[in-house]
């Protein structure tokens, strides 16, 4: 598998063909991010606490193994045996959104229009980032097996051997031909170690994650809810590229789409990043 680079530079890869979760329910990033506590619960005939049962550990682990790959099973992606664990630690610490960590940032400007925001222009700091680039079928096929493999990263394949912790947004970073028109198939998925692991990020057993280290950078972000599939992201850049007063100050043809949320929200929230030339 070829590896690209994923900084913020522009340097990134990206995302090809394929529809959103909305169009025919293809399974994207955000599906392999995390589930509420309602979708657990929604996951057999019953919630665990109306059931009574008292489950044992390798039992729950495969109750949320056989529901990940219901889910992916229609949508061309194999979830394998061995993802039990790493689901299961990414699900139970990441039940509160007080578990999950934001990429820090300073707000430069808002650019705001009859009260309505269009964009903000914000300053991330340097920082370490593991990265993987996938090349698989579909966008939401390489989306979502680089995101099973950077879970596999955070929750104990690494030199700690441990649980890391989950930091939002999950990005990935996608490249498309100057006229905004296509995206490429490469696909880079990238998550922000945590701050107590910046100084000395551990090392992934898995060879094809790459430790990189993004240089500060400053974004021009807009947000936006639904699905992120091949045909939104392309919305969202030219959408973005006519908001910009000058959009020539930002990289062409290398940009973020950052997740928030999983899909089960109704009001899901993503934001597409333009990043400015150094």
């Amino acid at each position: 598998m070829d590896r690209g680079g994923c900084q913020m530079s522009g340097g990134g890869g990206g995302g090809g063909g394929g529809s959103g979760p909305d169009q025919h329910g293809v399974i994207t990033l955000e599906d392999l991010e995390s589930f509420s506590e309602d979708q657990l619960s929604d996951s057999g005939n019953g919630s665990l606490e109306e059931e009574g049962e008292t489950m044992e550990e390798d039992e729950d682990h495969d109750r949320l193994l056989h529901y990940w790959q219901d889910v992916a099973r229609g949508h061309q992606v194999d979830v394998p045996q061995d993802m039990a664990e790493p689901i299961q630690q990414l699900t139970s610490n990441n039940q509160g959104r007080s578990n999950r960590e934001h990429i820090p940032f300073t707000l430069l400007t808002r650019k705001e229009k009859c009260g309505e925001l269009l964009y903000e222009k914000r300053h991330y700091e340097k920082g370490h980032w593991a990265c993987i680039t996938m090349r698989e079928d579909t966008y939401e096929q390489s989306i979502c097996y680089g995101f099973m493999r950077i879970m596999r990263y955070i929750c104990q394949q690494n030199s700690l051997g441990d649980y890391l912790g989950m930091t939002l947004p999950i990005v990935t970073v996608v490249r498309t031909d100057e006229n905004h028109s296509v995206i490429s198939h490469d696909v880079t998925v990238a998550y922000y170690l945590p701050i107590e692991h910046q100084a000395q990020p551990p090392q992934p057993h898995d060879s094809e994650i790459i430790i990189e280290i993004w240089p500060a950078t400053v974004v021009y972000t807009r947000a936006f809810t639904g699905p992120t599939n091949e045909v939104t992201i392309i919305n969202q850049i030219n959408a973005m590229a006519e908001l910009l007063d000058s959009p020539g100050v930002c990289v062409n043809d290398s940009f973020i789409v950052a997740g928030y949320t999983n899909p089960a929200h109704s009001n899901r929230q993503n934001e597409i990043w333009f990043l400015e030339r150094r």
